[in-house]
């Protein structure tokens, strides 16, 4: 799971890494190897998810009675992970069962809620990863045909992924939350890591949305970071944990994985920023060039019927910060209540009305500002008389 996200001026800036699958799929063949013909091999090259080829140090590589533990370091590269600098290793085995088996160990999750696409009680090591792994350990098998160390009662290998530390790795990712529980996953469609993509953190909330309908909720609160979410957590303790989303800018993700998974209502807690961005109908506010609107906001202060002199301060203001300390100066409730009316109003229309919206505006304590709650039977039209406004009307597709 991404934790944090990081931009460089120049993309030639950052290098690519590996994901947890690959670096699995490397310990595996070193082990095997390692098992095979009794050597202990320095580095171990595999042909990755996305057919090419990679070549991987072999961190550590133990011999014991019959099988073998090999490690390999992941190398996240320029992509910000909380699995970077893990060892990734496999601990390989003669067995009596034909074949391979494949089994996570210390530090890999087992899942243990529906909605993945693993079934419960089954490793987290995901169909892509788990197929390159199998596929490297029969390649190593194949080049190995006459090793001596075969015999009649040896038809088989039973491989253990591990992570020493993966458990406490976890505890920096939405994991638990999903009910991947004792560590963290072992993923990767295509073996190496893009830095900074967004694909990552887009997928795990539509992930998440997924997950919590599989397990029959059908209310989720998409938040934008960690404040937001400990504030909607405390809002609406009633709900089970997995409803809570960290949507970070991906709200618009969200709103659309509710509908498509057919979630009755969603809530959005959000922060000034975030929320001003989502009142011109920015659902997925990190698109470069989305500043906040400030001359929006003044006409809906002027709507609001704020004083002639705030509105003509939010026009000229430079952050949702600055925004909301004016207002502090009067506390015109109407106009903060205002801004969530036509967040939810967009996001409504982002959804073609098929869900309940909420949205929240929190302050920096947590503390509730204001709500508004459209329902799913809103027609289009619903938007402010003001012409103004109504030419601002964006939605954004994902």
């Amino acid at each position: 799971m991404v934790t944090k996200v990081k931009r460089s001026k120049k993309r030639s800036d950052l290098r690519f890494g590996f994901t947890t699958g690959a670096c699995a799929a490397a310990a595996s063949r070193a082990a095997v190897h390692a098992l095979l013909t009794g050597r202990s091999p320095s580095f171990i090259t595999i042909t990755l998810p996305n057919l090419e080829s990679a070549t991987f140090a072999v961190s550590q590589l133990e011999h014991h009675a019959g099988a073998v533990l090999a490690g390999v370091i992941k190398d996240a590269g320029d992509d910000p992970d909380c699995t970077h600098d893990a060892e990734i290793q496999c601990f390989a085995q003669w067995s009596e069962q034909l074949g391979f088996t494949l089994d996570g160990g210390v530090g890999v999750a087992r899942v243990t809620l529906p909605g993945l696409e693993l079934p419960v009680g089954q490793p987290a090591i995901n169909p892509v990863p788990r197929a390159n792994i199998l596929d490297m350990v029969q390649l190593e098998w194949n080049l190995n045909a006459d090793a001596k160390l075969r015999s009649c009662c040896q038809q088989g290998i039973a491989l253990e992924i591990r992570v020493p530390d993966g458990e406490e790795r976890a505890k920096e990712t939405i994991g638990p939350r999903l009910g991947l529980i004792g560590g963290i996953s072992i993923l990767g469609t295509r073996g190496t890591v893009k830095p900074y993509s967004t694909s990552a953190f887009s997928a795990s909330v539509r992930q998440s949305v997924q997950i919590a309908n599989a397990n029959q909720q059908n209310h989720v609160v998409l938040t934008t970071g960690s404040r937001s979410e400990k504030s909607a957590m405390a809002m609406l303790p009633h709900l089970d944990s997995i409803c809570f989303i960290q949507a970070g800018d991906f709200v618009g993700v969200g709103l659309r994985a509710s509908k498509r998974y057919q979630v009755q209502k969603v809530t959005v807690v959000a922060m000034i920023g975030k929320l001003a961005k989502m009142v011109a109908g920015y659902m997925m506010t990190h698109v470069s060039g989305r500043a906040i609107d400030f001359q929006l906001l003044a006409d809906l202060a002027v709507q609001s019927e704020c004083s002639a002199e705030l509105c003509q301060q939010i026009s000229k203001a430079n952050t949702g910060r600055h925004v909301l300390d004016l207002w502090r100066e009067t506390s015109p409730q109407a106009f903060l209540d205002l801004l969530c009316q036509q967040a939810a109003e967009h996001a409504a229309v982002y959804v073609d009305h098929h869900v309940n919206i909420e949205f929240r505006l929190i302050d920096f304590d947590g503390s509730l500002l204001a709500k508004h709650y459209s329902p799913s039977h809103h027609t289009k039209n619903c938007y402010s008389s003001s012409e103004h406004t109504r030419q601002r009307i964006r939605t954004y597709h994902e």
